[in-house]
């Protein structure tokens, strides 16, 4: 029967004869089947040179597909349940589930709905059964992810307050290599809007003709028209997530050109912004939910005076106002220096009338810095308001719920060293936002997992820099349907909590999880490689708490790229499982001191599906 199916599903791409090695690949596609051109190269050059020519016949393009298509460990799970090698019935794949698949809720429904939607052949599907090629299809189908079918879609409480869940945040977006030198990009926004970011950066700086720009300052990044970067917020904010859009404004604007932000806020983005309390009220004791910010833009900027008093200018007339702030600070713990470290100058500097050497250079001494607010701006800061970080006691005592702080990555590290506790009773209270230290000239990443452990909500990364940090991050917000916002454990909202990263105690839910690593299928070849070969490796991690941090290898399979096989079993066990997350890394043993990255897949411990699955 299959046989059958196959040959009426190709012949019309043979009626004019054989197909060159594009035909073939066109119609791979057409049939859906995912290959990696290096290795069908390779699989059609061995049937290409079995004979002369550089087509292939229909018998050929068979041979090529069993190649791709046909894993050996596929037939052997199927031949295992199938009662004569070609067919499985509906019992019997019900038993896969359940014995394989480790799926004890299914039943003859789940395994008739399977064949239903997997089995291509229609005179198989039609007597309720299954054959290798519907398998071979439900098993590389998202079904069989190692990644929860369920937590592809937003499967949390998404009313909780805003300070309950942690928050897809970057650091910078705007740029899109180094803070020195690198560009600066409409794109930077667009590209981390798309990735579900939900807290983006914006540092804004006085420009010409009345007109707000936005670069890293102090330094030689490119610079763009704020209106631009607040038009293309407008266009993708809601584009991959329906859940609010914080803007974090690093602001360096007169207050005449704050104005000018103001007015493009409002009439940019409409109804989107976020310029009065939800319902008209303010709730002093608890913040809003993602549910009830729903399409919403919420300005997070320094502001004057309380939103009460906000409320009550809204009900008077008022025009182009500024308030003066002012705060006693040393640089080093600035929140509005953030991280603009300035070029440290070696020649005489051409200095603008008014600006002090002092601005130049990251000082100590601590000093009152006076930074006046336009009302404009200030009033449309309602549920994220910057407030700067003094202590955890003070906050305590003075902070209300919609004061949020930034904390720089050293500072921060500190905090959770001498006082974890405190930060977590801080962190069930307010939202708290960690930023990368200024001397990150090359834009990279600390470990967004050490402050996701003590409940920080904003971890903000450099979006625009790849490696292990923001795998740890894409692989976060894949969870609750890539949305953005992730529901915290228990443990971090509580704020009677006595939870710990080092000491975890009674909050500990043991985990033993086994990982059976089978085999690969269509790895990258190795650069190094002329051909499709490669000598993989897979490291898995485990990121969590302090004593669920673990690493483990595998062997080395030699130059196998398209199907090494391992068959080799790991063992975890993990005490937080709510906050670990698991990396697996294939790379390329090239010498024994080197080896080459070819790819990698990070996710949460909790997001594990079980059962025979592939990454």
């Amino acid at each position: 029967v299959s046989h059958t199916w196959f040959w009426s599903l190709i012949q019309n791409d043979f009626k004019t004869g054989n197909i060159d090695f594009e035909g073939c690949m066109r119609l791979l596609e057409k049939m859906q089947i995912n290959f990696d051109e290096d290795h069908l190269k390779h699989i059609f050059k061995k049937t290409v040179d079995k004979h002369t020519g550089e087509k292939i016949s229909m018998d050929d393009f068979r041979a090529v597909y069993r190649a791709l298509v046909h894993r050996p460990e596929f037939e052997e799970l199927f031949k295992a349940y199938s009662i004569d090698g070609k067919i499985l019935p509906d019992g019997q794949l019900l038993k896969f589930l359940v014995k394989e698949q480790f799926q004890t809720e299914a039943n003859e429904t789940t395994a008739l709905s399977i064949i239903m939607k997997y089995e291509p052949i229609d005179e198989v599907r039609s007597k309720n059964m299954m054959s290798f090629e519907g398998f071979v299809r439900y098993m590389n189908s998202d079904e069989c992810s190692i990644f929860k079918s369920q937590h592809r879609t937003i499967y949390q409480d998404m009313n909780q307050p805003l300070c309950d869940y942690f928050i897809s945040s970057s650091h910078n977006t705007y740029l899109i290599a180094d803070q020195l030198m690198g560009p600066s990009h409409l794109w930077g926004y667009t590209s981390a809007l798309l990735k579900g970011c939900r807290c983006l950066e914006i540092d804004c700086w006085d420009g010409n003709n009345n007109e707000p720009i936005v670069y890293h300052g102090h330094t030689l990044t490119s610079k763009i028209p704020f209106r631009s970067v607040i038009h293309v917020i407008d266009k993708y904010a809601f584009m991959s997530s329906a859940y609010p859009v914080v803007l974090s404004l690093e602001n360096h604007c007169s207050p005449k050109q704050q104005e000018v932000m103001a007015e493009c806020l409002k009439t940019i983005l409409g109804d989107k912004l976020l310029s009065s309390p939800i319902g008209g009220e303010v709730d002093m004791t608890r913040l809003p939910s993602p549910e009830a910010l729903k399409f919403k833009v919420l300005i997070k900027n320094k502001k004057v005076g309380t939103l009460e008093q906000t409320l009550l200018r809204m009900e008077e007339e008022y025009n182009g106002e500024a308030e003066e702030l002012s705060d006693s600070y040393s640089d080093s713990a600035s929140e509005d220096s953030e991280d603009t470290i300035p070029l440290q100058q070696t020649r005489t500097p051409s200095k603008r009338k008014g600006e002090r050497k002092s601005s130049l250079l990251p000082q100590k001494k601590k000093k009152v810095r006076r930074t006046k607010i336009a009302l404009a701006l200030s009033d449309l800061v309602i549920y994220t308001k910057s407030q700067k970080f003094v202590s955890f006691d003070y906050s305590l005592k003075h902070q209300q719920c919609y004061e949020n702080n930034s904390i720089g990555e050293s500072n921060a590290r500190k905090l959770v060293k001498a006082s974890a506790k405190e930060f977590i009773s801080h962190t069930t209270r307010f939202i708290t936002r960690i930023y990368p230290k200024g001397t990150r000239m090359s834009s990279s990443n600390y470990n967004p997992q050490e402050f996701w452990n003590v409940g920080c909500q904003m971890v903000a990364l450099n979006f625009q820099t790849p490696g292990t940090q923001m795998e740890l991050q894409d692989g976060k917000f894949l969870d609750n349907g890539g949305c953005g916002y992730v529901l915290k454990p228990e443990f971090l909202r509580d704020r009677n909590t006595t939870f710990t990263p080092r000491n975890v105690g009674g909050y500990s839910k043991p985990m033993s999880l086994s990982i059976r690593l089978i085999s690969g299928h269509q790895l990258p070849p190795s650069s190094m490689s002329k051909t499709n070969k490669a000598d993989p490796m897979v490291q898995i991690e485990i990121y969590g708490v302090p004593e669920d941090q673990a690493r483990k290898k595998s062997s080395v399979i030699k130059s196998n790229a398209l199907c090494p096989k391992w068959n080799e079993t790991f063992s975890f066990n993990i005490q937080v499982p709510e906050l670990a997350m698991i990396r697996f890394c294939v790379e390329d043993e090239v010498s024994l001191v080197n080896n080459e990255f070819l790819g990698q897949y990070t996710l949460p411990v909790m997001s594990l599906n079980t059962g025979n699955t592939s990454v």
